[in-house]
């Protein structure tokens, strides 16, 4: 007996004859192959595509004077929306440039001021 016996059990030839079948259960494999993809279909890849979905809407919304949030947590009122980057006005005469991915959430009008 070696010492490697106790952590792998040793392999042994099978005796010839037929190879094992699949039986009546090859069926179940592709349906438990076709059933994991589905779930995982509608557990994270639909949600995911709704959200970017949503997002661009939201990004396509976008207008002068909307306050937003970035990614970055950082608040300020829209100044000017170009084609791939908006500049936000973050206090009184400074402003910065954002990519349009980089805006989070659209805040309800008047939240700044508030805060």
């Amino acid at each position: 007996m070696n010492l490697l016996d106790l952590f792998i059990a040793p392999a042994f030839a099978q005796a010839a004859g037929q190879p094992p079948s699949a039986g009546a259960f090859g069926g179940m494999n592709i349906l438990f192959l076709v059933g994991m993809v589905a779930i995982m279909y509608f557990l994270m890849i639909r949600p995911q595509m709704k959200r970017q979905k949503e997002h661009r809407a939201m990004l396509d919304k976008l207008s002068k004077g909307d306050e937003v949030l970035t990614n970055g947590g950082i608040a300020g009122v829209v100044t000017d929306i170009g084609e791939n980057f908006i500049t936000i006005e973050v206090a009184d005469n400074v402003r910065m440039r954002f990519q349009k991915g980089a805006i989070a959430n659209v805040l309800p009008k008047g939240t700044l001021k508030s805060a």
